[in-house]
């Protein structure tokens, strides 16, 4: 059992001072939308859109408050992960979902017709939650080599990248498939596989490298991750084929469909996003398993 030391200092460092701040603009932003009335639409897109946005910031808000709580109490030794990666992955990861959810939230969800104070300060607080969050990894990532953990690597940092691409999927093809406007079935359903296979190699390799499962995998640590990010490449290559496929089928249609364009466009830059990933992944893979080949 841990014994619980607490000094001045551990409340005035750098780290306490970002999770503090994270905490705090989390739970002020999804407190500002949760008061705003819903924009009268009669697509579900919106609906989707901003359930997306107040789950990002009430998931973070819980997750983070847990690991601060369990920091500062010092009984972070008690939970079976690996913390230091378990931290800098929330950090990461809580940056990139907030500064989506910063774009997605004016864009998609803020009624312009109407704009009101409290919508704009969702919207700016928002963005300054991705930038605390991104602070916080830029502090771990100023800790010493053994501190950082492999999710504070460069590789490590790729595989969040893909695990949010495939997150940020997940409302667009909900939202495609219920326009269902000029696109194909076959095509919505290999997009939704590739998407979701993808989502889930990128869960299945978290949870190894946060349980520390590295060790009992049937084959070595490093072809496991050579393998998924060639699955990656893959499936996305596909996806991404499909999205461009989707926008020249959707320009060459007579009616307007501007805002069906849009969402494409969208998932057709998270696609290549995430594509870029993997293959920068791929690279990293290939090179670590020639280098232990000529050891």
């Amino acid at each position: 059992m841990p014994v619980i030391v607490l000094e001045a200092r551990d409340f005035t460092s750098p780290l306490f001072i970002v999770r503090t701040l994270e905490i705090l603009s989390s739970c002020t932003v999804f407190s500002l939308v949760a008061s705003l009335e819903s924009k009268d639409t009669s697509s579900s897109s919106f609906g989707i859109f901003r359930i997306f946005c107040m789950f990002t910031w009430c998931f973070f808000f819980v997750l983070t408050l847990l690991i601060h709580l369990l920091n500062t109490i010092q009984f972070h030794s008690l939970i079976p992960v690996s913390w230091k990666n378990l931290t800098v992955t929330v950090a990461v990861l809580g940056a990139l979902m907030c500064f989506s959810s910063s774009v997605i939230f004016p864009w998609m969800v803020m009624d312009h017709q109407k704009v009101s104070a409290r919508a704009v300060a969702a919207a700016v607080i928002s963005g300054f939650t991705a930038l605390v969050y991104a602070s916080e990894f830029f502090v771990l990532r100023g800790q010493a080599d053994e501190q950082r953990g492999y999710m504070g690597s460069t590789p490590g940092l790729l595989k969040t990248l893909q695990l949010w691409g495939g997150v940020q999927m997940i409302p667009l093809v909900v939202i495609v498939f219920d326009l269902n406007v000029g696109v194909q079935p076959w095509q919505i359903l290999v997009s939704c596989t590739s998407y979701g296979v993808c989502v889930l190699m990128s869960l299945v390799t978290l949870v190894v490298i946060l349980g520390d499962f590295a060790g009992r995998c049937l084959l070595p640590f490093d072809r496991f991750l050579a393998s998924f990010s060639l699955i990656g490449v893959l499936l996305y290559m596909m996806a991404t084929v499909i999205c461009l496929t989707k926008i020249l089928q959707l320009n060459g249609q007579k009616t307007n469909q501007g805002n069906h364009t849009e969402l494409v466009i969208m998932e057709t830059v998270v696609s290549s996003i995430t594509l870029l990933a993997y293959t920068v992944d791929l690279a990293f893979s290939i090179k670590l398993l020639c280098d232990r080949s000529h050891m």
